[in-house]
């Protein structure tokens, strides 16, 4: 019984290791896979036609011959299964198909309404059970994924704290599993796009990295030596919730002069707002709102920088200052190789990173800035559900970010 159970344990692993082989290389031959793996021809041919069974993995055209037959490549097949992943903000909730390449499908994107606590919580799953009812073969689907901004027990699935939403010690992961009957993955969304970054962005190379989300709140999500750096609690990148005054301006989470409080979107509208309504300063963005201030967004606010409005331009330069002394720290603190922003705040706003990146290597000590990268996330429009379903996949083939 025991040996039985040995060998079965191995043709899972060989197979594992097949499929990894050939999701990186592919299309690759058998006898490649083979030779890579050090295993034999014939495990190979069976691992791989239990994979072709399975739907994950198909035979393409032949590949060039070496003296002999034409070798069958074998192809992954990213859309044989699918993952359903749920990117949390403070302001909406993005709901999609997500392939095996961490493509998403059928993206749909939902206000939350202010919705906080157990009213959110109660929203979300109702969100979810529509998305599945729509879904094609739930057989298929292997399970959802599930970031959120907040601090996250991860094995436990539980979000101890998100002030904005006004969750406390939710085990989200297992009211889903118990609801939908899905294996449920719930991680950091900082912490899942600076994964997704190493896995699927242009930064694979760098082993120490952080990366910093500026939009209805602030977080960061820090790797070192190629690992997620969580912290005893997984509380570790709390970027906005670090007080750069004092005496500055009480935050949610009950200390003074936290950075969220200074350069996240709700406060930079709050500037643009103030600055137009009592004081009827001109801006090219009410302009682009057509009138309309409650229509400004962080893609008009850019738009405006690239025009070169004023209004625009100094709270551009208030809030780089605040990032800026931000950032100062936590590069004294990590020494990181690249810094990657994102967020509806700072995704491709090339000004405001650029001004951050030269008052950085201003003030920060010169040898820790040396040859340091400070640049925006590389993973495009959808970056935060590539988020959520690297999470999952890295579960579901035990990939390693630094593989």
């Amino acid at each position: 019984m025991q040996k039985t159970g040995n060998q079965k344990l191995i043709q899972e692993l060989n197979r594992s290791i097949i499929l990894k082989t050939i999701r990186h290389h592919g299309p690759i031959s058998r006898s490649e896979i083979a030779k890579i793996n050090n295993i034999s021809p014939t495990t190979v041919s069976v691992a791989v036609g239990r994979l072709i069974k399975q739907g994950l993995v198909y035979e393409d055209k032949p590949g060039d011959s070496s003296g002999g037959r034409r070798p069958i490549l074998i192809r992954f097949s990213p859309e044989s299964r699918y993952i359903i992943g749920v990117a949390i903000s403070n302001s909406s909730i993005q709901i999609a198909e997500m392939d095996l390449a961490a493509k998403p499908h059928n993206l749909a994107i939902y206000p939350i309404h202010n919705l906080t606590g157990k009213l959110f919580v109660d929203y979300l799953l109702d969100l979810i059970s529509q998305f599945l009812n729509n879904c094609p073969d739930l057989a298929k689907c292997m399970g959802i994924s599930i970031i959120s901004p907040g601090i996250i027990n991860v094995e436990d699935g539980i979000i101890h704290e998100n002030t904005k939403l006004k969750l406390k010690d939710i085990p989200l992961k297992e009211i889903a599993e118990d609801k939908f009957k899905l294996k449920t993955w719930i991680e950091n969304d900082a912490n899942a796009i600076a994964l997704a970054e190493k896995k699927f962005g242009k930064f694979k190379k760098f082993k120490n990295l952080i990366y910093i989300t500026i939009g209805d709140g602030v977080g960061a999500g820090i790797i070192v030596n190629g690992a997620i750096y969580r912290g005893g609690n997984g509380g570790a990148g709390e970027f906005g919730h670090t007080s750069i005054d004092r005496n500055g301006l009480y935050c949610d989470c009950g200390n003074r002069g936290c950075l969220e409080n200074y350069i996240s979107w709700p406060v930079i509208f709050s500037k643009i707002s103030s600055a137009i309504e009592p004081q009827g300063n001109n801006t090219v963005m009410l302009e682009l709102a057509k009138g309309d201030i409650e229509q400004v967004t962080p893609s008009i606010f850019l738009q405006a920088l690239e025009k070169k409005d004023i209004l625009a331009e100094k709270i551009m330069e208030e809030t780089a200052e605040y990032l800026a002394t931000g950032i100062v720290n936590l590069v004294n603190l990590f020494n990181p190789d690249i810094i990657i922003f994102g967020g509806k705040v700072a995704y491709n706003n090339h000004i405001l990173i650029a001004r951050v990146k030269e008052l950085v290597f201003k003030r920060a000590m010169a040898v820790l800035t040396n040859r340091l990268e400070i640049c925006s996330t590389s993973l495009g429009d959808n970056f935060r559900m590539t988020a959520a379903a690297t999470i999952a996949l890295q579960q579901i083939f035990h990939f390693s970010i630094i593989s």
